[in-house]
Order: structure tokens, then C-alpha cells, then sequence
């Protein structure tokens, strides 16, 4: 039986289930706003341990497709309300697969499945976070109608997470719904908008590094080699400057044809005073944007992404007597990830609800 209004806060406190959970970004945000997560489900099994290690919810590596409703209602348990929260993996939704590849990727089937995960256990709250494209597909307005008619309360917008103290230009499409009443998502306050938070502010912190190092003290403070040539390019670069400032030598020949011309972030170091781009999960590659340190000649580490993505400077990703499993893999955790920082956004904003309707 859903709560109703006058039941209580108390008798309402929420827990919730993180589908496609990743490293645990959503679940620590969630946490930090006084939401238990029970379990977090992904796929990738090199997500068990930062997803264990600093959350207090259980992973289970499973496929999606293959879950039950009845899993996600045991993991719930006796809980006053129940939410269930997820993002899909995003890249049939990108821009770059907006074509004919991305309106065949199977990966549009993973939204289909969360609705039917919906439909089946019927959760009190829902969200779900993605990239912006997702707005404007008949997928997502499909999504959208299935809710509405399974007697939800529908709220989405648009995110740019630096309104919220990420020092990181993301922008992100985030849905709210409810069962018990009206839900938004909570919004930034004067003070939060007015003061950015800037790249020197996050990561200037963190010791110095050359290109292939690792900290004695932080595994997860490595970066990337690089080549003789993409060496004396990085020393050509200026922050927020392009690979046009190079002398001619040093252009890839990539960027002499049509279609490299439009990319002129490639290669290029950030800015100080300037938030970061978007961390992907090749961050970590010089050459595949704009992730040059403002200073040093290197690409990101893997904790500077990290800290842009707005993980603590202590998240743990690798567990200590184990072999490193690869910048790749760390890379796509921390890319992929919802940051932590929107997870208590998105976590705010269902306890606020909740002490509404209670």
C-alpha cells in the first residue's frame, strides 16, 4: 500500500535501488542526501569494488535485461517507500549515434526494460539521468507516456551541473517521478550559481605529475604516456588555446581535412580559471579532447577526472593488492558515471518530496 499524506516522514523514509549503478556515483550521491540504497545492479564486474568500498549498498553484477521485478522488491524489503533510480547507458542517445547506427544500437532497449521494471514492481519515486539528446527521441516520449500512465507524476529538465558547484561544463537531462504527488527537482540556490567552481579550484591541489607517472601515494593519480610527438604538441599548447597555434609541423593530418577543422579542441590544454569540458570516459587521452592539463605536460590523471566528476579526493576505484585493471577501465567508470554531486541534487529533491507529502 503507497503512503498517503499524514503518514509521517518517518514512515516514509525511502529506499532505493540504483539500476545500471556503474562505480557508484548516483548511490554515494543518494546516500550523502539520506536516501539508503540497498543494491546497485551493472553489468561491468570491475564496478563491484569502488561501488562496494564506498557505499553501503550491495552490487550485483547482473545484466539488466535479465532482472526480475522480484529482485528489486526483495532488495526493498519493508521500506516506507520505495524508489528506484537508473541511467541507461547513454550512448545509443548521443549525438554521435543519432544516426542510422544509433536508431539500431540494442542499447535503446535498456530504456524499455526500465520502464517495464517500473510497470512491473511499481515504485513509489523513480528518476532517471541521461544525456540531453534523450529529450527529442520518440524513445524517451514513449517513456515518458508509459508513466503517466501507470499513475506517475512526471517532472524532467535540463541540468547543467555547474550550476550545482561542478567544476565541469555538464549539461544533463534528469526525470523525476512520483506516485504519492507533484515532485521537481530541487533548484540551485543564488549563492551556488553565483560562485562556479573552477578547475584550479578542484584539482590544483594534487601533486605534480609527468606524462606516465603515478603518485606513491594515490594509484588512481596516474596518467598517460605520451609520444615524443604528442609531447612537443602538448608544449605547444596554450590553455583554452587549439591546435591551430602549433607550428605546422606538429598538425595531424586529420586536422588538415574537412572534417577535422571542426574540432579544434582536440589536443588541448584547460584553463585554469574555467571549468573543465565534459569528462568522458577517454578523458585520459590527450588527443581525444580537450582533457591537457592547464600546466603540466600531460594529459588528466585519473583522480583529477575523478575529482572534475565530483568524487571525493579519497573515492576508491582500486583495490590495493590488486593488479591496476587499465585506464580503460577506470576511464569508463568515472566518464560514465553520474557525478556524485548531482546524485545528491537528485537525492535532495526525494526527501524534500517526501516531507511534503508526508
Amino acid at each position: 500500500m503507497l503512503p498517503t499524506k499524514g503518514v509521517g516522514l518517518a514512515k516514509m523514509k525511502p529506499v532505493a535501488v540504483d539500476l545500471f549503478c556503474g562505480a557508484g556515483g548516483l548511490t554515494y550521491g543518494l546516500e550523502q542526501a539520506g536516501v539508503r540504497v540497498a543494491v546497485g545492479v551493472d553489468v561491468d564486474r570491475h564496478c563491484a569494488y569502488p561501488f562496494e568500498a564506498n557505499t553501503n549498498a550491495k552490487f550485483v553484477c547482473q545484466d539488466i535485461q535479465k532482472i526480475g521485478g522480484e529482485e528489486i522488491v526483495k532488495a526493498w524489503g519493508s521500506a516506507g517507500t520505495r524508489v528506484l533510480v537508473g541511467c541507461a547507458p547513454c550512448q545509443a542517445f548521443s549525438t554521435y549515434t543519432q544516426g542510422g547506427r544509433g536508431k539500431r544500437d540494442k542499447r535503446w532497449v535498456l530504456l524499455k526494460k526500465f520502464a517495464d521494471l517500473i510497470e512491473e514492481t511499481t515504485p513509489d519515486v523513480v528518476s532517471m539521468e541521461n544525456v540531453t539528446p534523450l529529450e527529442d527521441t520518440e524513445v524517451f516520449r514513449r517513456f515518458v507516456k508509459r508513466l503517466e500512465q501507470y499513475g506517475y507524476n512526471v517532472e524532467y529538465d535540463i541540468v547543467d551541473c555547474r550550476d550545482y558547484g561542478a567544476a565541469q561544463m555538464r549539461r544533463r537531462l534528469v526525470l523525476l517521478a512520483s506516485r504519492l504527488g507533484a515532485i521537481e527537482l530541487v533548484r540551485p540556490t543564488p549563492k551556488e550559481q553565483a560562485s562556479r567552481t573552477s578547475v584550479r579550484d578542484a584539482i590544483a591541489h594534487l601533486p605534480k605529475l609527468k606524462a606516465g607517472e603515478v603518485s606513491p601515494n594515490d594509484p588512481l593519480h596516474r596518467s598517460a604516456s605520451l609520444t615524443e610527438l604528442n609531447l612537443r604538441r602538448i608544449r605547444a599548447s596554450r590553455p583554452g588555446g587549439t591546435w591551430r597555434d602549433w607550428p605546422e609541423t606538429l598538425v595531424a593530418d586529420c586536422h588538415t581535412k574537412k572534417s577535422g577543422r571542426t574540432y579544434p579542441g582536440v589536443y588541448g590544454r584547460m584553463e585554469w580559471d574555467k571549468p573543465s569540458p565534459t569528462i568522458t570516459g577517454q578523458c585520459f587521452g590527450y588527443g581525444n579532447g580537450r582533457f591537457g592539463h592547464p600546466e603540466q605536460d600531460r594529459a588528466l590523471s585519473l583522480r583529477e577526472a575523478a575529482i572534475l566528476q565530483t568524487f571525493p579526493d579519497t573515492y576508491a576505484f582500486i583495490r590495493g593488492d590488486e593488479k591496476f585493471p587499465g585506464m580503460t577501465n577506470i576511464g569508463r567508470m568515472i566518464g560514465n558515471a553520474v557525478p556524485p554531486l548531482l546524485g545528491k541534487v537528485i537525492g535532495r529533491s526525494i526527501v524534500k518530496h517526501l516531507r511534503e507529502m508526508a
